[in-house]
């Protein structure tokens, strides 16, 4: 029975109804877990197939809602956030088109389905997801169209037309959407109430285990990207400082918490200093980097006493950093001794192995501790191999790595070694973050990428202080320093003298983050304070939010008279032909035969084909005259086609 008057849509109208809703779930659904935006579009596709004939019955209806809850579960768990609730919206979009029968049941589920594009920007901000978004409201204007056609009883128009119809209501739109981006009072800080994720991105930890990090090793997205104000550091000296690590239970390294209350100790900077710009991803963390070691720490960020940058809040969007930093020549030349008894700390009972060789190499080297760090590099250097496939380790971790696998990746190499430091009576501790980077070309910048996570160590050494010693890059040094494009560059290409294979893909990556960055620097990074210095180019001073409110309401009033005006003319001449046709009459009128206001079509074209023979005329206006008022169906588009190339022929003239 149905639940209404509204009269059924046809399956053209359904189709359109079905095709504007799966392009605004698409954006939607490529921000989700992939497993569960499978789950949600195989539902989607299933329901619309089985809708299509007759709507399914209570129970099945119930049942997908059931199962769309149960695979959002399983890959969110009972964890509230942003992303849970857009799996939500995605998982009743999906199955809401098992009701579409009417008219009005399509002009619900569009209006539904817009709600997705905009979700999708809680959680992707990127060109790629406004150009989806764009493409899904261009599909549901058009199938909105067609229903209000539909309804009225009135002939669609052909697929060109509707298309530019919707285009000029999107153009008309354009300027106010411009004006509230661009003028409208931003927040000077970030609305911290919206929910954080329930699956965090990728970032850096304050803490290291063994597998951790395997995600972040594998995962190629940018995670930072750095713009030098001047010579860029050596390749050695790209360690880019994060969360230290000092305490340690047999298998988990975590952060001393009193370290961000103590006063810094003091170092020394070394001849090498750069200044330069952070762009920070989306992470969901507090932790940020610099290149190590940090002079200061810029505005609305914390320097720790091991100098590990933080943000008071989480770095939920795109945020810009600008500082300096030096290589150390001395860092913390009194060591506490709360902090050396945290720096030679070890739990009772684990790696007895470690423990003896560490003893054995001190008594043979006496005092020298420089000697047994360089023996313990030497020995990774000659007898250990670097892999991302080592298994997860037992109880003694740094045992069955030193002396049984002898193969892993930063993880095993940093825990192991300050391990056998602290045993030989090193302080030591390990140091998380990233290392390397690679040029954008098109950009001159650099591109730090999630899977340049980085684990290496800290030694402390009498008149030196703390020292950086990376026993990765003993076994790997390629893994650290070594890039693409610095292979490229010392094969000079291929023997063809072009670029390889790799080397065209490289370049397509590098244009396509190069263009993701300006996408960022033009928008995503527009806060409050790049919105006031909006007019200083013009030698305008920073803009209040009063002023911004006047500029907004001065253009916003332009912006809608603009629409009302043409929108009205608009609907003074809806049909796009009649429109061609007058522009046409006031081509021939510029030439003295205008057409009078009582006079036919027809009659109006014989007196132009008399002064004018073969000019056309004659024959378009009777085509125009069948389309228009004799109701002959004709091809519309190479009409209007037809009526805007016409051109009176003054040559033609006797």
């Amino acid at each position: 029975m149905k639940r209404d008057n509204a009269p059924d849509a046809s399956n053209t109208a359904r189709s359109g109804a079905m095709l504007a809703t799966a392009l605004a779930l698409l954006p939607l659904l490529l921000q989700l877990p992939g497993v569960l935006a499978g789950v949600i579009a195989a539902a989607a596709m299933l329901v619309a197939l089985l809708s299509w004939r007759k709507v399914p019955s209570m129970p099945l209806r119930l049942l997908l809602v059931a199962v769309m809850l149960a695979a959002i579960y399983w890959q969110m768990g009972a964890h509230p956030g942003r992303d849970t609730g857009c799996a939500l919206l995605a998982a009743m979009l999906a199955i809401k088109s098992s009701e579409l029968r009417s008219l009005r049941d399509a002009r619900s589920l569009i209006g539904f389905a817009l709600f997705a594009p905009f979700a999708a920007f809680l959680l992707d901000q990127g060109p790629t997801t406004l150009l989806l978004a764009a493409a899904a409201v261009i599909c549901a204007l058009l199938a909105l169209q067609r229903i209000a056609d539909e309804d009225a009883g009135i002939r669609p128009l052909a697929v060109g037309l509707q298309l530019r119809t919707v285009g000029r209501l999107m153009l008309l739109a354009l300027p106010l959407a411009l004006a509230a981006f661009w003028l409208v009072p931003r927040l000077g800080s970030p609305l911290w109430g919206i929910p954080e994720r329930a699956i965090g991105r990728p970032g850096l930890s304050d803490s290291m285990q063994a597998g951790q990090w395997l995600d972040l090793m594998v995962d190629d997205s940018p995670a930072l990207r750095v713009q030098f104000f001047g010579p860029p550091p050596a390749q050695n000296q790209r360690y880019w400082r994060g969360p230290v690590l000092t305490r340690f239970d047999g298998r988990r390294w975590t952060r001393l918490d009193y370290q961000r209350t103590t006063p810094r100790p003091h170092f020394e900077p070394g001849a090498a200093q750069w200044d330069y710009q952070i762009e920070y991803e989306p992470t969901d963390d507090r932790q940020l980097v610099s290149l190590d070691l940090p002079l200061n720490n810029p505005p609305g960020t914390f320097l720790d006493a091991d100098y590990s940058l933080l943000s008071p809040q989480p770095l939920t969007a795109l945020t810009r950093w600008r500082m300096q930093s030096a290589a150390p020549q001395r860092f913390q030349l009194e060591l506490p001794p709360a902090l050396r008894q945290q720096a030679l700390q070890l739990p009772d009972g684990f790696n007895p192995r470690t423990l003896a060789l560490a003893r054995k190499w001190r008594s043979e080297a006496g005092t020298d501790d420089a000697a047994i760090v360089q023996r313990s590099l030497d020995w990774i250097h000659r007898e250990f191999a670097y892999t991302l496939s080592t298994p997860l380790p037992g109880r003694h971790g740094a045992d069955e790595f030193l002396f049984d696998q002898k193969e892993g990746f930063c993880e095993h190499f940093s825990s192991a070694f300050v391990v056998l430091m602290r045993g030989a009576g090193i302080p030591a501790r390990v140091v998380t973050g990233y290392a390397g980077g690679v040029r954008n070309r098109f950009g001159d910048y650099w591109v730090v990428r999630r899977m340049d996570a980085h684990a290496w160590a800290e030694v402390w050494l009498p008149e030196r202080g703390w020292v950086r010693v990376d026993p990765t890059a003993a076994v790997a040094p390629e893994r650290i320093y070594d890039t693409l494009e610095d292979r490229l560059a010392q094969q000079g290409g291929t023997a063809a003298g072009g670029l390889d294979l790799a080397g065209r893909w490289d370049s397509i990556v590098q244009f396509g983050d190069w263009m993701r960055r300006g996408w960022n620097t033009a928008f995503l990074s527009f806060d409050a304070k790049r919105q006031q210095r909006l007019l200083s180019p013009f030698g305008v001073g920073e803009l209040s939010p009063s002023q911004l409110v006047v500029l907004f309401a001065g253009f916003a009033v332009i912006a809608v008279g603009a629409m009302a005006w043409l929108l009205a003319r608009g609907e003074r001449q809806r049909d796009p032909l009649l429109r061609a046709w007058h522009r046409l009459g006031r081509r021939y009128a510029r030439l003295g035969l205008a057409r009078e206001p009582h006079e036919p079509a027809g009659d109006w074209a014989r007196r132009v084909e008399l002064r004018y023979p073969g000019s056309g005329l004659m024959a378009l206006s009777k085509r125009f005259a069948d389309a228009r008022y004799a109701g002959v169906l004709s091809d519309h588009v190479s009409l209007l086609r037809d009526l805007r190339r016409h051109r009176p022929k003054p040559g033609a003239s006797p």
